[in-house]
């Protein structure tokens, strides 16, 4: 009976406290919540989309107590990323690497074959093993977090309600308290150039072709179109890239861009900048298209196997129900919301590719947790401005805060510090020594402003920045930092001298 008092008042005292972390409250929030969710029909949270944002903000509101409820159209979790995007493009990255290694690397470190060959199904399979083995994995995480999981398409009849077209042919209704639109991004097509993912592909396309092509041409200079460029150029094939702009990816640092470039044209990969696609032909096994400058100007053809379209990605919002229910969108088609994700209609909140800031699955992820932590009566946070990009190629290239050319535009006094993996014992030591890090600080306060690496493995040594970013760090903090020797991540140290003061081994 005493315990049962006990419990009682407990209950009472959460009652008359608002904040989780009230002073005298004992009973776990987790506890709480299941106590008055667990026999309702209308769920605490209901998840459109099961892509890295969706499946992330689903787990964690089940961590924190929510009833909830995850659709996903796919049948399969993990959305563009798991299925058609960041896991199978990796997946084939590292093998293609592997075979180029082993045809122009490995006899210079005295390993030989009398002959090294592509097995293009083999390849494709480890792929896709690697795919059903991580979507299965999610599920699992699903039944261990207790959410339920609805497989089919899901559209608002209400700010409170999704009707579901479910894969099996059924349908249903899923009502929440809380709805979060976490369906991602499709595919940005061109005007005139239809997609049959046969001869004119999307990325999706270009992760399961059927054999090398001779010729690949692809349209943008982004992420995607880089990666998968170098994918098909080490089994051979002969990559030309098409962009419209005057240089590649964009949002990257303009020094380490033009050597990037450099690296890419050792490969083999040709550019075509400051160049327009008017017209595509496909005539059986060949693709004309017709270029032009892109301030206009003389047209010309080229020819190709395969032409890939990378031009970028548009947030998919359509059929999901959103004008029905008056959801606010901007002229790119993204939702609004506001710093705690909530769009303009009660209840209804929006995270990832459908939303303003960088289309990049860990930024979804980021933003799956914050979003529910806010539901939760939790303070959630995420700073676009330190949310590091990755280009997947080899070498990679990783960065994170602002670029030469973004200080330079706030008018802040900088300095630069730079370091060439040319330099780094490690990188020297396996022969491999394309690349350089490349820091830039505050010049009053030595504050660290942006951090650019070039390198073998870039995007795990961006990491170590991203946390020095975070906490406000100075370059002479990562400068006096002991780092292991030999490794790659000295060359980050000692671009970090070379910012407040001097390095050590050039």
């Amino acid at each position: 009976m005493a315990n049962f008092a006990r419990r009682k008042s407990l209950i009472l005292s959460r009652n008359l406290c608002n904040s989780t972390n009230c002073v005298g409250y004992s009973l776990p929030l987790n506890s709480f919540l299941r106590y008055f969710s667990s026999g309702a029909d209308e769920n605490d949270v209901v998840v459109i989309g099961g892509g890295p944002g969706g499946y992330v903000a689903a787990i964690k509101a089940a961590q924190l107590g929510l009833k909830t409820t995850c659709i996903e159209k796919r049948g399969a979790l993990g959305g563009t990323c798991l299925n058609v995007g960041c896991i199978p493009s990796k997946a084939l990255l590292h093998s293609s690497h592997m075979f180029h290694e082993a045809k122009h690397s490995f006899p210079s470190h005295g390993v030989k074959f009398s002959s090294v060959e592509v097995d293009l199904p083999s390849m494709m399979a480890q792929k896709d093993k690697a795919v059903a083995n991580l979507t299965r994995g999610i599920e699992g995480l699903f039944k261990k977090n207790k959410v339920n999981y609805v497989k089919g398409f899901g559209k608002f009849i209400s700010p409170s309600e999704v009707s579901v077209d479910s894969l099996d042919g059924g349908s249903t209704v899923v009502k929440g308290k809380n709805i979060i639109i976490a369906t991602g991004s499709d595919v940005k097509s061109l005007p005139g150039i239809p997609i049959d993912e046969k001869r004119i592909v999307s990325s999706t396309g270009a992760l399961s072709l059927s054999e090398v092509p001779r010729r690949l041409m692809v349209i943008g200079a982004g992420y995607i179109g880089l990666e998968m460029g170098s994918v098909w150029g080490r089994l051979g094939s002969e990559v030309t890239v098409v962009e419209f702009a005057p240089e590649i990816v964009p949002t990257m640092d303009g020094e380490v861009r033009k050597q990037f470039q450099r690296s890419l044209e050792k490969q083999g990969m040709k550019f075509k900048l400051n160049t327009k696609v008017v017209g595509v032909e496909t005539s059986g096994d060949v693709v004309k298209l017709t270029l032009e400058p892109s301030a206009g100007g003389e047209q010309y053809t080229l020819e190709a196997d395969v032409v890939l379209i990378s031009a970028g990605r548009n947030p998919f919002t359509a059929g999901l129900g959103l004008e029905k229910i008056g959801v606010e969108m901007d002229k790119a088609g993204r939702v609004l919301v506001n710093e705690r994700f909530a769009t303009n209609v009660p209840g209804v909140y929006a995270i990832g590719d459908v939303i303003p800031g960088p289309m990049l699955a860990h930024k979804a992820e980021e933003d799956g947790v914050a979003c529910v932590e806010f539901i939760a009566g939790k303070e959630g946070h995420v700073d676009y401005d330190l949310v590091p990009g990755v280009v997947y190629t080899h070498p990679e290239v990783a960065y994170v805060g602002k670029t030469e050319e973004q200080v330079k535009t706030l008018g802040v006094d900088y300095r630069v510090g730079k370091f060439p993996f040319l330099a780094n014992s490690r990188a020297k030591a396996i022969d491999d020594a394309d690349g350089i890090v490349k820091i830039l600080a505050e010049k009053e306060t030595d504050k660290i402003l942006g951090v650019h690496i070039m390198a073998p493995n870039a995007g795990e040594l961006i990491h170590e920045a991203v946390l020095a970013l975070q906490y406000g760090a100075a370059s002479e903090d990562i400068a006096r930092t002991c780092h292991a020797h030999p490794t790659m991540s000295e060359a980050l140290k000692e671009a970090a001298m070379a910012t407040y003061d001097k390095p050590i081994h050039i």
